[in-house]
């Protein structure tokens, strides 16, 4: 399924640009450098670009956590109103541009997705939240993956949140070229083992849902399709759920390879769930097999998509 070139959000910061509050940045390698060779980048600073300056006094989230404000440290400024005019307009302008999904920076009142401090008045934690930037894209955005570079630091997650990105950009390119039943099974077969590795709950409710389609309107069977993979895809792929896919298209060989070539395969499935290998040693050459014997099926599956696990793993295979 063709794909457009992703575009993801990030914190300004993360690519080395120097815009936080004492005048610094975050550089984070891995993201610049290794992710970078797969994806273009959009460069957000809520902060920067709502007009504070560099360096500016920092600020911290304060009152009720569902609707906190942004107030310097010292000074008591209140920033709410602003940052507020600029992400509504921001908003619409990631609409426009098709991003596929942010990865931002961890704790900032404004990008951090799950661990702002919010206070209360007196300055004590009430709780930990959301920034106020996170919070509209969540509101506008609800089925796009968001992740910080703190999230990324296991492996497993960092394969799934890459998984989620590829998955998010097949669908804005499926609704995009217009969207009808028969493109929506496609979509739903060539996503087949990916659910099953993410979650085979969801797998069998997925199929439940398109196999009583009629009963649906498009417009009701494409949100509720979309809402429950997604879903799905939050639950993480485990090593053993990966080992049972990756047997389940060993499978499709049975017939076709040598003793050896079985053998070689089984091995590394083996080597993957002890964690000798990464799961791209297996991957490949999977899809190797399944170009070679013209398994159709397995070529539409997304789950052999080697590009995803290449980005999560930071280096060419």
């Amino acid at each position: 399924m063709f794909i457009r070139t992703i575009t993801l959000g990030i914190s300004s910061c993360l690519l080395g640009n120097s815009v936080r509050y004492d005048g610094g940045h975050r550089a984070n390698h891995y993201l610049i450098n290794a992710v970078g060779k797969y994806i273009q980048w959009h460069p957000v600073c809520p902060e920067v670009e709502c007009g504070l300056t560099v360096p500016r006094e920092p600020m911290v989230l304060i009152g009720r956590a569902g609707f906190p404000r942004l107030v310097t440290v010292n000074t008591g400024i209140d920033h709410t109103e602003r940052l507020k005019g600029w992400v509504e307009t921001k908003i619409e302008e990631i609409g426009h541009l098709g991003l596929c999904g942010f990865v931002l920076k961890n704790r900032s009142p404004s990008c951090g997705i799950r661990d702002v401090n919010v206070f209360d008045e007196l300055r004590g934690i009430v709780t930990f939240g959301s920034g106020l930037f996170v919070r509209a894209l969540r509101d506008k955005f609800p089925l796009m993956p968001i992740e910080d570079e703190e999230g990324l630091l296991d492996l497993l997650h960092r394969e799934g949140f890459f998984r989620r990105i590829f998955v998010y950009a097949r669908w804005q390119c499926l609704n995009s070229r217009g969207l009808d039943r028969a493109g929506l099974m496609d979509f739903h077969t060539s996503h087949k083992l990916l659910m099953m590795a993410h979650s085979p709950e969801h797998y069998r409710k997925l199929g439940s849902l398109m196999a009583g389609q009629k009963g649906y309107s498009l417009r009701e069977l494409a949100e509720a399709y979309i809402s429950l993979m997604t879903e799905g895809l939050l639950r993480p792929a485990t090593v053993n759920r990966h080992v049972n896919v990756l047997q389940h298209i060993a499978g499709y060989f049975k017939d076709s390879l040598s003793l050896q070539d079985k053998g070689h395969l089984l091995m590394l499935i083996g080597q993957y769930q002890r964690g000798e290998v990464a799961l791209i040693e297996p991957l490949l050459v999977l899809r190797q097999y399944a170009e070679r014997f013209d398994k159709k099926y397995l070529l539409q599956q997304v789950y052999l998509d080697p590009l995803p696990i290449k980005m999560a793993l930071g280096q060419d295979v």
